[in-house]
């Protein structure tokens, strides 16, 4: 079935075929595999000093600013001075697991945004019975609290921001994952000294808060000792180590494969973003493989990928046929390698089409959406924001995505302007540390804009134990060696033994990198470029220090941004909270983070007739 997605119309050719599965086997499967998915918005207040029960209506308006993240169902808890609220997205399992969460005297309550890949593991390590209300896969961290106290996050095996409040002792527990794929801030009240605000967006505080942070990945707070701390420590986090390991292809593709498997546990409609990138693609032909395994283990049959077409009443395809999405301006080079991609991999394909004045007439929302003015950001996110309307439209809620890969392996083009081996590595370690940022950031609000879920494999915990401790010497460009070498390297079944079928074409294995903005059509950044220029005078520019002295924008474009944000969130603790890319000027990196700027995009595509 190929589905294309454009501006006016949908066309679609389905391919009949006999399909062994009925859906008595489907069912089977589902039900074996289903867990609750909670990727939310959550907002709490912690120790209101005055009447809370007038403020709660307050509250329910703040939290009601995240439901985008959560239009399924929405759920508030009051107890004593303070509040827990949750805007729920159900992916499965929509008849339980709405939260807030309590146990069963209702004496801890738990408002998370997230999911937990080791839910099921950590359930057979409780050593005390404990009655579960819910298949939630949040549901875990309950009893485990219960157990070890706020020890709990460093068990946690997922994506994930949460608050739970212990009516008994008094106290909040506030954790957000390693890296930062969820999103979490946090916020004071000079009126009311004491208070503690949460929420899963920026949006929910900036009218209440004078002073708003985004919360640090990685990291618990407790109110018992009234400070938060580092949870997640892995060797490489210090910049200051520079690791030896010698490159393992065989564990490097094993892990990534590993990743995507225990993303894969959905039982609705979900799928791939694909650029046609490696990234994208590499994710994309794992999680085709696996989701066929996954399959065969589950229903005891052989699955030919070329005779799944079971489509349901609701026109959704079922396991294990892989749905694919690409986004682009027409002719963009990022639609022509995802549509190879996807006749490579015999994906259900669905391409969207937009235009120069729809991204242009969506920067305004998407800055609503971001909560920033970062302009590499702005620039990616709005062909993510389109095309994330567009999946949800088709009732999908999941997507695979590939952001982190360029942080942790060097594949930015600026990479090659690193004088050194150790200067390479600090740059990864730097760049993965402010994932939070910018692609974490557009990843999740993007899709959040619209109740969609996206699940990055590259950033799992156990993957970057591997990549990131791999000698940087097997990371740097060289002769022979293009950016992320040693990724494709890993996926090149010439240096596979017995391998079943190519992961990827030549083509795609071996392409050069693209950043997204530049990859869905070089026109992209040329207009926002243009239409900056219309919005910002000089005189404008001239004054910009006195307007900003914070993050003083350099561009019109990053003007025009700013002065949109503004407009937004008018608050100073709004601006505060943002953190700005700052290229590497003393590796001689140009100010434009587009890769079109670094010199070597433009030596490669010379040298490979694409001037």
């Amino acid at each position: 079935m190929f589905l294309r997605l454009d501006r006016s119309s949908y066309r679609t050719s389905t391919q009949n075929a006999n399909n062994k599965f009925g859906s008595k086997y489907l069912n089977k499967f589902l039900f074996n595999n289903s867990f609750n998915e909670n990727m939310c918005g959550i907002f709490a207040v912690y120790n209101y000093l005055d009447d809370i029960k007038a403020f709660r209506r307050r509250v329910l308006l703040l939290s009601k600013k995240l439901r985008h993240r959560g239009p399924d169902w929405s759920g508030c808890i009051s107890k004593d001075n303070h509040i827990l609220c949750h805007e729920r997205l159900a992916i499965v399992g929509v008849d339980t697991g709405a939260q807030p969460l309590t146990n069963d005297d209702e004496s801890i309550i738990l408002s998370v945004n997230g999911e937990i890949y080791n839910h099921k593991i950590l359930r057979e390590t409780l050593k005390e019975n404990y009655h579960f209300k819910t298949h939630s896969d949040c549901e875990v961290i309950l009893p485990l609290y219960s157990a070890i106290g706020k020890e709990v996050v460093k068990k946690l095996d997922g994506m994930f921001s949460f608050v739970l409040l212990d009516t008994v002792k008094n106290r909040l527990i506030v954790a957000r994952d390693p890296i930062g794929i969820t999103t979490l801030y946090q916020g004071w009240s000079s009126s009311s000294p004491g208070t503690l605000y949460f929420a899963s967006e920026l949006k929910a505080l900036n009218e209440e808060c004078d002073k708003i942070i985004s919360f640090p990945p990685g990291h618990v707070y407790d109110s018992e000792t009234g400070k938060t701390t580092r949870y997640y420590e892995p060797k490489w986090w210090n910049e200051n180590f520079i690791p030896n390991t010698p490159i393992d292809y065989k564990l490097l593709r094993e892990t990534l494969e590993k990743s995507v498997r225990k993303r894969l546990m959905s039982d609705v409609p979900y799928g791939v973003l694909l650029s046609g990138g490696l990234d994208s693609s590499l994710i994309a032909s794992i999680a085709s493989r696996e989701a066929r395994k996954l399959a065969e283990e589950t229903l005891d049959v052989d699955v030919n990928i070329n005779n799944i077409n079971e489509i349901d009443e609701r026109g959704n395809v079922a396991w294990p046929r892989l749905h694919s999405f690409s986004v682009g301006l027409v002719g963009s080079p990022d639609l022509k390698a995802a549509r190879i991609v996807a006749d490579f991999l015999k994906t259900t394909h669905h391409e969207y089409t937009f235009t120069i004045q729809e991204g242009l007439d969506a920067v305004h929302d998407i800055i609503y959406h971001l909560e920033t003015y970062d302009v590499t950001t702005i620039r990616a996110s709005t062909p993510m924001y389109l095309l994330s309307r567009k999946i949800k439209a088709m009732g999908v809620k999941m997507v695979l995505s590939g952001e982190g890969s360029d942080e942790i392996l060097g594949g930015y083009l600026y990479f090659h302007a690193a004088p050194s081996a150790t200067d390479f590595h600090k740059e990864t370690v730097s760049r993965v540390k402010h994932l939070h940022t910018s692609d974490c950031l557009r990843a999740n609000k993007s899709t959040m804009a619209w109740g969609l879920e996206a699940r990055v494999p590259f950033l799992d915990n156990d993957f970057l134990d591997v990549a990131m401790m791999i000698d940087p010497k097997e990371k740097v460009f060289r002769k022979g060696r293009m950016e992320k070498y040693i990724l494709r390297k890993a996926f090149d079944t010439s240096t596979i033994e017995n391998p079943d079928e190519p992961y990827l074409p030549d083509s795609i294995l071996w392409r050069q990198k693209e950043q997204f903005s530049d990859g869905v059509g070089y026109e992209w950044i040329d207009s926002l470029k243009k239409s900056a220029e219309h919005h910002v005078t000089d005189e404008l520019m001239a004054n910009a220090s006195q307007r900003w002295p914070k993050d003083t924008p350099s561009t019109k474009e990053a003007y025009w941004y700013r002065e949109q944000f503004e407009s937004l969130f008018p608050q100073e603790a709004s601006a505060e909270s943002v953190e700005l890319w700052i290229p590497k000027k003393d590796w001689g990196c140009p100010e434009d983070p587009s890769g079109r700027a670094q010199a070597v995009h433009n030596a490669a595509y010379i040298r490979n007739g694409h001037s």
